[in-house]
């Protein structure tokens, strides 16, 4: 299958850290194929390692419209969104998500960080805190955090 035999080169590409090439692959695929889940999320994962923020976020929500149950989309779309500058658009994003997401850790240390770079420091604590008491290595990332820098005393 053509569809099967693309989205295995196009993550050979990603895994080789040539995300450009990844994203030329995908483009080979008809336009139906290109809007199937395993594609978009494919096309993603390229977009973030190409730093294409925009396009990932525009990607990311897509696939958030059509799994609204699939937290991941939800976090990697927001991460996106903050990327681009637009902090506002991530945190709320972030969000909408599915009700799961308060099981994260990621979904904690993400939102903290949006929380603090808004300047909303007793929220950015409180969900760090959070992140950490779930997994304590976020501990160590938020240290070297320039988003979380404001935050001192928090860890």
């Amino acid at each position: 299958m053509d569809f099967v035999r693309t989205l295995e080169t196009a993550l050979g590409w990603l895994e080789l850290g040539l995300p450009e090439d990844s994203l030329r692959e995908l483009e080979s695929l008809s336009a139906r194929d290109r809007m199937r889940k395993q594609a978009l999320e494919m096309k993603l994962s390229a977009e973030m390692q190409a730093r294409r923020w925009n396009a990932g976020a525009d990607t990311g929500r897509l696939l958030c419209l059509r799994e609204p149950k699939e937290p991941r989309f939800f976090i990697n779309a927001a991460f996106c969104l903050h990327e681009t500058g637009d902090t506002l658009a991530a945190r709320n994003w972030l969000m909408t998500g599915p009700s799961v997401l308060i099981e994260d850790p990621l979904f904690h240390y993400n939102i903290a960080c949006y929380h603090a770079v808004l300047g909303e420091r007793k929220q950015a604590k409180s969900h760090l805190a959070r992140a950490i008491s779930m997994d304590a290595s976020f501990g160590e990332m938020a240290a070297k955090d320039d988003d979380l820098a404001g935050l001192e005393g928090s860890q």
